[in-house]
């Protein structure tokens, strides 16, 4: 790669491909079914997926004959969800102002969304509005702070997973889900959680992405850093590697 195409890459490429990598691992698909049953649509109801990314649980949705729209505030994945689904609907909007009219949606769904808003409460204020009463909303995402990693040397491990979680907008955000839900009055909520265990090699970006947002953090030295990815990949290439991932997935009816 030439330093010109370097500099051209858009950022958000990488975040695709990681997107699409998380999409690819055991238990993703059915996570995402879940979630959709969860929305409790008949055929032909509305619903807004906020934060869509490339895309596809809009066309997974549509394959329901459920009416999807896809909003996220990247133009790049706009354009990338476009040109992979192009019968969907997809629209370029943040989860603060979507560009939906009042009780217009009889769901909304957020993956991996509320920890990258500085005020979810705003969120989901917005969710009511747009929903219809008995609309459903549904939250899925992780909690920073529970990554469940083994290694030689825990509270390495531990510096590094939270160091890396203080540098997330709001990693607490799925924790909060029930109450945040009660607060914005929703009804009938639940919350589910669903643990992935994950050993395999394709891990072994997401635990470098850990230590080396922990080191630009200066919670932990460079050599730190580099020897607890070092084990990792050693674990991976041993068949040692061990990742338990806990997934929150919160639902809720606004009242009619």
């Amino acid at each position: 790669m030439t330093k010109e195409t370097e500099q051209t890459q858009d950022p958000t490429d990488d975040l695709i491909a990681l997107l699409d990598a998380a999409d690819r691992l055991p238990g993703a698909a059915e996570l995402r079914s879940r979630s959709f049953d969860l929305l409790n649509l008949p055929p032909g109801a509305s619903v807004v997926d906020v934060g869509c990314g490339a895309g596809r649980a809009v066309a997974e949705l549509a394959e329901r004959r459920v009416k999807a729209i896809g909003v996220d505030p990247d133009k790049r994945m706009i354009a990338v969800a476009r040109s992979r689904w192009p019968a969907s609907d997809y629209r370029i909007a943040g989860a603060y102002e979507l560009p939906l009219a009042d009780a217009s949606m009889d769901g909304f769904r957020a993956d991996k969304v509320f920890h990258e808003l500085a005020e979810p409460e705003r969120a989901l204020a917005e969710a009511y509005r747009v929903l219809a009463p008995g609309g459903r909303v549904v939250l899925v995402g992780q909690d920073w702070d529970t990554f469940v990693i083994d290694s030689r040397d825990p509270a390495l491990t531990r510096t590094i997973v939270h160091a890396r979680a203080d540098l997330t907008v709001s990693p607490h955000a799925a924790r909060r889900y029930r109450n945040l839900l009660l607060e914005a009055a929703f009804g009938q909520v639940t919350v589910e959680v669903h643990t992935g265990v994950l050993s395999g090699s394709a891990m072994l970006p997401l635990l470098a992405g850990l230590a080396e947002g922990a080191c630009s953090a200066g919670a932990v030295t460079r050599e730190q850093a580099d020897t607890w990815v070092a084990e990792q990949r050693n674990r991976a290439d041993t068949g040692r590697l061990f990742l338990a991932l806990p997934m929150f997935v919160a639902a809720a009816t606004r009242p009619r």
